[in-house]
């Protein structure tokens, strides 16, 4: 499902609303059938862990932190460390095998928003959700991006909702809600 309107209408806010990184003022949020509306920010997590995956609009990689070590981060919080192979592979699917060992500084925009997808991915998420994955691209590796980002969607069998602003990739959902005023039109 793709999330389109114009910019300050609520979209990034919606996507926080539903995926728990904020709590709405008024009524409620489900996930899987259970709400999580009334949970303390740490509970919240807990649900997350495993559900639900995000690709953040400025990626949020840990500059630290190898690619390798960032798409394996999420297996870590979720003890599963032992998987660096999965990790490897999603790296090799997006292309970035050779980079693994590269720290975020010295990747470009594109390679840096590839890491993002495959951390993303990495506990083959029910939902990710996904706040303007190729708004920061160039068109070819915009293009790239979305490939890749459908690849995995179909590979994982993941449910995806995203924001975006490019039509092109909103065309290639299944649905379209669109936004205006904080609210769905």
């Amino acid at each position: 499902m793709a999330i389109c309107g114009p910019s300050g209408c609520g979209k990034s806010t919606l996507l926080g609303l539903l995926g728990g990184l904020d709590v709405p003022s008024t009524g409620e949020v489900l996930w899987f059938g259970e709400s999580i509306s009334g949970l303390d920010e740490e509970a919240r997590s807990a649900k997350r862990n495993g559900q639900l995956g995000f690709v953040f609009q400025s990626f949020q990689l840990l500059p630290q932190l190898s690619a390798l070590e960032n798409v394996m981060l999420p297996l870590a919080l979720a003890g599963r460390s032992h998987e660096q192979a999965r990790a490897e592979s999603l790296l090799d699917m997006v292309g970035l095998a050779k980079r693994s060992r590269h720290f975020p500084a010295t990747l470009s925009g594109g390679e840096q928003q590839r890491v993002a997808l495959a951390r993303a991915f990495a506990l083959s998420p029910r939902l990710l959700l996904a706040d303007e994955p190729t708004g920061s691209l160039d068109a070819a590796s915009g293009e790239r991006v979305m490939a890749l980002f459908f690849e995995l969607q179909r590979e994982h069998q993941t449910t995806v909702v995203v924001v975006t602003h490019d039509q092109s990739l909103a065309g290639r959902c299944d649905q379209l809600v669109q936004m205006r005023a904080g609210r769905i039109v």
